[in-house]
């Protein structure tokens, strides 16, 4: 069973970045120092368990009073394929709205721009390069 929380203790804390850490660093390469910045600490994180095992993990940023900004979403290599990348956004938009925001923003790697559309998010950039990776700008009002 697949439970989506709000990260709330240390060890919940050192699962999300153990998470991040696997997927963009060690799997595609993204530098440390730029996978772990400044804005974690300000950053609402959320984390994914099948039972007790860490699986997923993103962050939330508040950006303007109306809006947030959804980053660092992503799934362990071996648990894609079973809408997990689907769950963990739909309680951070539930999460966002909690909090009265109207609309969410993101920047996406390009190939994942169909996940996000999937979603009722829409491109609103051209491409451009984060951490060597290709990304879109991307929004929702929810």
């Amino acid at each position: 069973m697949y439970n989506v929380k709000i990260v709330e203790t240390a060890k919940e804390h050192e699962d999300a970045f153990a998470v991040r850490k696997q997927v963009f660093v060690e799997e595609q390469g993204v530098p440390l120092h730029l996978e772990c910045d400044a804005e974690d600490a300000s950053a609402t994180h959320f984390i994914m368990y099948e039972d007790n095992a860490p699986v997923g993990a993103a962050r939330l940023r508040n950006i303007v009073d109306d809006a947030a900004k959804i980053e660092r979403v992503c799934i362990l290599q071996d648990q894609r394929g079973k809408k997990l990348g689907a769950l963990i956004m739909r309680e951070m938009e539930k999460y966002a709205i909690s909090i009265n925001k109207k609309k969410l923003k993101l920047h996406a790697q390009s190939y994942a721009i169909p996940f996000y559309e999937k979603l009722g998010y829409a491109v609103t950039s051209p491409e451009f390069m984060d951490a060597g990776i290709p990304h879109r700008a991307m929004e929702k009002t929810i």
